[in-house]
């Protein structure tokens, strides 16, 4: 093969690595908190029409995907922390049990994100209602809230966590950083 071919062919062999490298998952930026205890680490998010599945470890076309509720809810919420927050409530939009707590809470999340604040609200009742225990939802409910100057209602879910938690927890922490940012405006 002369010298420009071999040149031509190894730039576009490059070009094409690159590429497939790109159109694998990309991990959500920042810790996950996952909709279940049993999950850690970080969740990949997929192009736009596939799905991340945990069992395979692989991107996957949605349509037509057999994944289970809590598969489909961990993944929306790596999307929604990935501030794709319309393509979270789609997959959302798939999970057959819509009012597991999760579920409410993630829909609550990335409403709240798309700037839907009362709606979000709405999701964080219904989902603290359903599980009382769930201090995520407590905490989102109560940064919620700090949007909407309602610091009251946010302390409020600060004791809750507290009695959860305790004041160590991440959802503690987070609420109390929250609370008192807005003390200082």
């Amino acid at each position: 093969m002369p010298r420009v071919q071999k040149l031509r062919f190894a730039t576009l062999s490059a070009v094409c690595l690159f590429s497939v490298a790109l159109a694998g998952p990309v991990f959500a930026a920042g810790g996950y908190g996952g909709g279940s205890d049993s999950s850690s680490g970080s969740t990949p998010v997929c192009k736009k029409g596939s799905v991340y599945d945990r069992k395979t470890q692989k991107c996957i076309r949605q349509s037509g995907a057999n994944l289970t509720d809590e598969n489909l809810a961990d993944y929306a919420y790596a999307l929604a922390k990935a501030e794709r927050y319309q393509d979270a409530l789609d997959v959302l939009d798939t999970v057959k049990d819509q009012n597991s707590p999760e579920v409410l809470n993630y829909r609550g999340y990335a409403t709240r994100k798309l700037g839907r604040l009362d709606e979000g609200i709405g999701y964080y009742l219904r989902s603290v209602a359903a599980d009382p225990q769930y201090a995520q939802v407590r905490e989102y409910l109560g940064e919620a809230y700090v949007l909407k100057g309602e610091i009251e209602l946010a302390k409020a879910q600060l004791q809750a966590i507290k009695g959860l938690c305790g004041t160590t927890c991440e959802e503690y922490r987070d609420l109390d950083a929250a609370i008192g940012a807005a003390a200082k405006i």
